[in-house]
C-alpha cells in the first residue's frame, strides 16, 4: 500500500503532468504565436528545456550525494530531513541557472532580443515555487513543526477528537499559505509577461502561467525522488519490526561473519523511525507541488479551448465568459459539486475496503500456534480485498468524470469553461488541505513513537486514530485530485471541439443522456459501496 499510494501514484501524476503541461504549451504556441519562424524557435526551446531538466536533476543528485557523504558520512545522529532539503534547493538553483543559459543560447534574437531572459524569469517563478512549497509543507507536517506538536498537545488532553480538530486546523492554514505563495509567483510571472512579450504572441499572461507550471516541473525527477523516499523508509521500518531479527539466536555473529559489520539493534529501530518521520514529511511535499502544476497547467489548456471558441464564435467569447452570463456562472458553481463528490466517493471506497479487510482479519486470521505471525495465504487475501475495493471505487469514479465532462461540454461551451475553472480552483485548495492535514496527523503519531516512546498508551491510540483518518486524506483523495483536474481539462478540449460541431438540439439531448449516465455511477459510487454489516465476503 505504501508503494502504491506514496510512490507509484505520485509518479504517475508527475508523468501525466509532464504530458498535460507539454500539450498545453505546444497548443498555445501553435494557436497564439502568428509567425511560423517564432513558433519553431519556441517549440525547439521547450523540448530542449525538457531534456535539460532531467540533466540538471541528475547532476544535482550527484553533487548532493558528495556533499552529504562529506558532511554526515561519519555521523550517527543528524537531521534526516536536511540532505533532502539541500537536494531540493540545490536542484532549484541549478535548474534556474540552466534555464537562463539554454534560453540565451537558443532564443537570443527572438522578438526584441529581451524575450529570452523574460521567459527565463517566468520559468524561474515556477522553479522557485517547486522549492518553496516543500518548505511551507514542512511548516505544517514536519516532526519539528509547531502544528504537529500542537496536535500532540491537544491529543494528550482531548484524545482523538481534539487530535482530529487540530489536524483539520493545520490543513486549513496550510491551504491559505500555499495558495498565497502560488498566487504571488503567478502574479510575478504575469507582471513579467506585460513587459513586451505581447508583441510576439496573443495573451502572453496565459503563456506565462503555462511556463510557471513548466518551471514547477524543472525539478520533477527530484520531486518524485524525495517523494519516494517516504515509502522506502516506511517499508524499511516495517520490515525491520516484522522480522523480529534482534530476537534470532546468534544473529549478531552471523551478520558480522556474512556482511562484515556489527549490527546496532539498540539504535536501529530509532534511526528507522526518525527516517520514517522525514519520509512522511517529504512524501507530503510532492502532493501540493503536483497539484499546483495541474492547476497552473490547466489554466493554459483552458485558454487553448477559449482560442478554439474564438475561431468558431468570433466576437462572442468575451461576453460569454463574463460573470454576467448565467451559464458561465452556473459552470463555476458546478465544479465545486464534482470536487466534493469525488472526495466523498474516493474515501467511501477506502472506508468500505478497510472495513472488509478488518472484518476478514477478525473472522479468519488466527495467529499460528499462539505466535506472532499470520499465514501468507491470509495476508494475500487481505491484499486482494483492498485491491478489489480500490478497483471498484476507481471504476465508478472514472465513469462519472468521463460522462460528466461529455455532458457539461454539450450543455454549453461557456458553461463548460466555468466548470473547468471551478474544478481547478476547488481542487487545488481541497487537495492541499487534505494532503497537509494527513501529513500532520501522520507525524504526530510518529513523535509519540520516537521522541516520547509511548506506544500502547491512550495518547498513542489517539494519534493512531488521526493517522488512520489522515491516510485516505493524503494518499487517496488529495493526490487523486491531480488526475481528475488534468483528465477533465485535457479530455474537455476534445469534448468541446466535438460538441460545437453538433446541432444545438442534438447537444441538449446528448447532454441529458450523458448526465443521466453519470448520475447512475455517482449513485453507485456511494450506495453500491456502502458497508452492509454482516454481509459475507
Amino acid at each position: 500500500g505504501d508503494n502504491a499510494g506514496d510512490s507509484v501514484g505520485p509518479t504517475a501524476d508527475g508523468f501525466e503532468t509532464y504530458g498535460v503541461t507539454g500539450v498545453a504549451l505546444i497548443t498555445f504556441i501553435l494557436l497564439a504565436v502568428p509567425e511560423a519562424a517564432s513558433q519553431i524557435q519556441l517549440l525547439v526551446w521547450i523540448f530542449v528545456m525538457r531534456i535539460g531538466m532531467i540533466v540538471t536533476s541528475a547532476f544535482s543528485y550527484w553533487v548532493n550525494t558528495l556533499i552529504t557523504r562529506n558532511m554526515y558520512g561519519s555521523e550517527k545522529k543528524f537531521n534526516f530531513e536536511h540532505p533532502l532539503t539541500m537536494l531540493v534547493w540545490l536542484t532549484s538553483a541549478v535548474s534556474i541557472a540552466m534555464t537562463y543559459l539554454l534560453s540565451y543560447l537558443l532564443i537570443p534574437g527572438l522578438g526584441d532580443g529581451t524575450i529570452w531572459w523574460k521567459l527565463s524569469t517566468i520559468i524561474t517563478c515556477g522553479t522557485v515555487a517547486g522549492a518553496l512549497i516543500p518548505e511551507l509543507v514542512k511548516v505544517f507536517t514536519s516532526t519539528n513543526s509547531g502544528h504537529v506538536k500542537e496536535i500532540l498537545a491537544a491529543s494528550k488532553e482531548g484524545g482523538p477528537s481534539l487530535n482530529i480538530l487540530s489536524g483539520l486546523v493545520a490543513g486549513n492554514f496550510s491551504a491559505y499559505w500555499m495558495g498565497m505563495a502560488i498566487i504571488f509567483l503567478m502574479a510575478a510571472a504575469y507582471v513579467v509577461s506585460t513587459t513586451g512579450i505581447g508583441a510576439l504572441m496573443a495573451s502572453p499572461a496565459i503563456f506565462a502561467f503555462g511556463l510557471v507550471a513548466f518551471g514547477f516541473l524543472g525539478m520533477g525527477p527530484v520531486t518524485i525522488a524525495v517523494d519516494s523516499y517516504g515509502p522506502v523508509t516506511d517499508n524499511a521500518q516495517s520490515v525491520y519490526e516484522l522480522s523480529s531479527i534482534e530476537t534470532i539466536p546468534g544473529i549478531k555473529e552471523d551478520i558480522k561473519k556474512n556482511f562484515g559489520f556489527e549490527p546496532d539493534f539498540e539504535n536501529a529501530k530509532r534511526f528507522l523511525e526518525e527516517n520514517d518521520g522525514a519520509g512522511n514529511t517529504f512524501k507530503a511535499t510532492a502532493k501540493p507541488v503536483l497539484i499546483g502544476t495541474a492547476v497552473v497547467g490547466a489554466t493554459t489548456l483552458i485558454f487553448s479551448i477559449i482560442q478554439v471558441l474564438n475561431k468558431t464564435f468570433p466576437g462572442q467569447v468575451e461576453a460569454g465568459l463574463s460573470i454576467l452570463n448565467p451559464l458561465f456562472l452556473l459552470g463555476l458553481i458546478t465544479g465545486g459539486a464534482i470536487i466534493y463528490w469525488f472526495t466523498g466517493a474516493s474515501m467511501q471506497a477506502v472506508t468500505t475496503g478497510a472495513y472488509r479487510a478488518v472484518e476478514f482479519i477478525k473472522k479468519n486470521i488466527k495467529l499460528e500456534g499462539g505466535g506472532e505471525r499470520a499465514s501468507v495465504a491470509d495476508s494475500k487475501k487481505v491484499v486482494e480485498i483492498c485491491t478489489q475495493y480500490a478497483q471498484k471505487g476507481m471504476f465508478n469514479i472514472f465513469l462519472v468524470v468521463f460522462f460528466s465532462t461529455l455532458s457539461f461540454a454539450c450543455v454549453n461551451h461557456f458553461f463548460f469553461i466555468g466548470y473547468l475553472i471551478s474544478i481547478a480552483i476547488f481542487g487545488l485548495y481541497q487537495a492541499i488541505f487534505m494532503a497537509n492535514a494527513g501529513g500532520a496527523w501522520d507525524n504526530a503519531k510518529k513523535l509519540v513513537e520516537t521522541e516520547l516512546n509511548m506506544k500502547g498508551t491512550p495518547l498513542h491510540d489517539a494519534t493512531v486514530v488521526g493517522d488512520t483518518v489522515g491516510d485516505p486524506f493524503k494518499d487517496t483523495s488529495s493526490v487523486a485530485m491531480n488526475p481528475i483536474i488534468k483528465f477533465t481539462t485535457l479530455f474537455g478540449l476534445l469534448a468541446v471541439e466535438f460538441a460545437i460541431t453538433l446541432d444545438p438540439a442534438v447537444d441538449r439531448i446528448l447532454a441529458a443522456i450523458f448526465f443521466a449516465v453519470s448520475v447512475v455511477f455517482v449513485w453507485r459510487s456511494f450506495y453500491c459501496m456502502r458497508i452492509k454489516s454482516g454481509e459475507a465476503e
